[in-house]
């Protein structure tokens, strides 16, 4: 009996009628697909004849379930203590199948009525569209903008004509000596962008965003943290290139440090980024920007194993895939993050730094001692601004102790 078989036996076995039993089926059906173990698909099995059973006995049918329904399925195998560790991620796959199958109704969306979601909202898709910005930068700049209208409207109709300069000194000074300066940093970038939303759209007559305070702090004052090139070189060795998950981390592992890729464009990378014929590879970088990089002969080589003997088969298009259940692509830059701060610990190397950040680091300064320019190195990282790459001047200790001048009345 194969697995299939053998589960489809489990769910005849479950209190449902036979269509559901027959969507049951299809939803398992999705989950082996996705890669999931015979082992952790009995498990989920057995939970939703659980389910069945507490249904019948409440005298109530699959079309009666929804997230309150499953809440206090839960919160009764709690008290029977028999609730296990996945058993709410899988009936809350198992609720939004049932309703891409139309067994069970959608949930209702509730229409947006405040006026602070609709400001939200409207905000939202002014740095989306006309800024460029992506989701998780939206993202940071809404709660800021939220607590700033509720505590100088609070439950009162908002006004936005009323808005003074002394509101926004008046949140800035309440909330800044408790945050850090990266913190304030976004706090006041946020206030700029929202006030300057506002003058374009005609909603306020003055620009408020030159009444925000830029909040203080000194450019350049560390030095870029970075890896010796025998240390890369110990990191890259250290994968294990006989899996099929060490065969991915080398591959990303080898973008990071010969391309000095951002964790955030591996994790975004898709098949058809690569053009093999070329020998290129586009890279999709902050807010859309997209740039084209000659592809080394060994990053080519080790994703073109990875991918042709360890990616697992799935319909998602990213590179680089999950290796365990459910299957598919990097969800964000933290997967990537994660691979660095393993491989370093494989590696028995000890670093203050533990991001994915510290090979683009590792790049800027190498190709810095290497002799290449500032401006060079910019276009390899894909800054937009010369400021962004003056940094890595700092690392050049040769150049640095060539101009410096001595210390009067004393030695240096």
């Amino acid at each position: 009996m194969n697995n299939l078989e053998f589960l489809n036996q489990l769910i005849l076995e479950t209190e449902f009628d036979q269509q559901t039993k027959s969507c049951i089926s299809k939803f398992v059906n999705v989950l082996l697909q996705q890669g999931y173990s015979r082992y952790t698909l009995y498990k989920k099995i057995k939970v939703i004849s659980k389910l069945g059973r507490w249904l019948q006995r409440k005298h109530l049918s699959v079309k009666d379930l929804d997230e309150a329904v499953v809440k206090k399925f839960i919160f009764y195998l709690k008290k029977k203590n028999c609730l296990q560790l996945g058993n709410w991620a899988t009936l809350k796959k198992l609720i939004n199948f049932l309703q891409q199958e139309k067994i069970i109704a959608a949930p209702v969306v509730k229409p947006v009525d405040s006026e602070i979601e609709i400001i939200q909202n409207n905000f939202s898709n002014f740095l989306k569209k006309e800024r460029s910005l992506s989701q998780s930068t939206v993202d940071r700049h809404l709660p800021t903008i939220r607590l700033f209208l509720v505590e100088r409207f609070g439950k009162k109709k908002i006004h936005l004509d009323k808005l003074l300069p002394t509101d926004i000194s008046g949140f800035i000074l309440r909330h800044a000596h408790t945050a850090s300066t990266s913190a304030n940093q976004s706090m006041t970038t946020a206030l700029r962008s929202f006030f300057l939303f506002l003058y374009q759209c005609g909603q306020i007559s003055t620009n408020l965003a030159a009444s925000v305070p830029f909040a203080s702090r000194w450019r350049h004052v560390t030095i870029p943290k970075f890896l010796k090139p025998q240390q890369v070189k110990h990191i890259l060795e250290t994968c294990n290139r006989k899996t099929a998950m060490g065969r991915r981390n080398y591959a990303i592992l080898l973008l990071l440090s010969r391309l000095g890729l951002r964790a955030g464009e591996i994790a975004n990378m898709e098949l058809e980024d690569i053009n093999w014929e070329s020998g290129e590879i586009m890279v999709k970088g902050k807010s859309k920007r997209e740039q084209k990089l000659p592809l080394p002969y060994d990053v080519g080589k080790a994703i073109a194993a990875y991918i042709r003997y360890s990616r697992p088969r799935c319909t998602c298009r990213k590179v680089f895939i999950r290796m365990k259940a459910p299957i598919h692509g990097f969800s964000d830059s933290v997967n990537v993050c994660i691979i660095v701060r393993q491989s370093l610990k494989d590696a028995g190397i000890e670093t203050e730094f533990k991001g994915a950040h510290l090979f683009r680091h590792t790049l800027a300064t190498n190709m810095l001692s290497g002799g290449a320019t500032i401006k060079e190195i910019g276009q390899i990282l894909g800054h937009q601004l010369p400021a962004a790459t003056e940094i890595y001047a700092k690392v050049d200790l040769g150049a640095l102790f060539a101009i410096v001048q001595p210390w009067p009345g004393g030695k240096l």
